[in-house]
């Protein structure tokens, strides 16, 4: 096998991350990969902490830049906690959202600007980049549609209506275009046919790393 590697998968609301975090998971499991599989924000004690005021707390309305400096203080405790030891243990990690998430839903969602977000993730992660982003990409009302059909109680980020969701999956579809580290994969369809899809994106760009060695 070759060098770990840090994934990581985004998307809007309902486009299935979570899912494909465990399939990723399972099949990662059965190459006899070394991983770790973590949520952002969460992931540690103080980063779940801070998730459960982001998304479940009592106060409907919180300020944009409280809930960025929020989200960036459970990702430098992810990022030290987490995701370096990890690497440098030779494990290769697979994360439900990190960076992007701040930028498409604080950046473009909440109209705070974009440098100054780069900046501030920048000082949390100390310079972390991941080897990949996979942006899962699907319509928002589609993943309204999927958590609907799921009885998912929404959080206080997914309550923040439509609109807030098209620009964030506008956000998304920027960010995959601009940055190298980035790929975009359809969302549609179902687990199966969208995993075979990441499967292959993930052998395509590292096959040292994750396609099975020869027996």
């Amino acid at each position: 096998m070759g060098a770990p590697r840090f994934i990581v998968l985004e998307g809007v609301e309902g486009s299935g991350k979570s899912t494909q975090i465990r399939l990723l998971d399972a099949w990662l499991g059965s190459l006899g990969l070394e991983h770790v599989r973590a949520r952002e924000p969460g992931g540690t004690q103080v980063g779940e902490a801070i998730r459960h005021v982001l998304l479940h707390g009592d106060e409907e309305e919180m300020p944009a830049e409280t809930e960025l400096l929020l989200m960036l203080a459970a990702r430098a405790a992810f990022v030290r906690e987490v995701v370096r030891p990890a690497l440098e243990a030779g494990r290769t990690v697979l994360a439900d959202r990190f960076d992007f998430s701040t930028f498409a839903y604080q950046g473009f969602g909440r109209g705070l600007p974009l440098d100054q977000v780069r900046e501030l993730n920048r000082f949390a992660t100390g310079g972390l980049v991941p080897d990949l982003v996979v942006v899962l990409d699907l319509p928002p009302e589609l993943g309204r549609e999927r958590q609907a059909r799921e009885g998912k109680t929404l959080d206080r980020i997914e309550r923040a209506g439509p609109g807030f969701m098209e620009r964030v999956r506008d956000g998304y579809r920027a960010l995959a275009v601009s940055e190298g580290n980035a790929r975009m994969v359809d969302g549609r369809g179902t687990p199966e046919e969208v995993h075979a899809r990441l499967r292959a994106l993930l052998e395509s760009s590292f096959p040292e790393t994750f396609r099975p060695s020869p027996v």
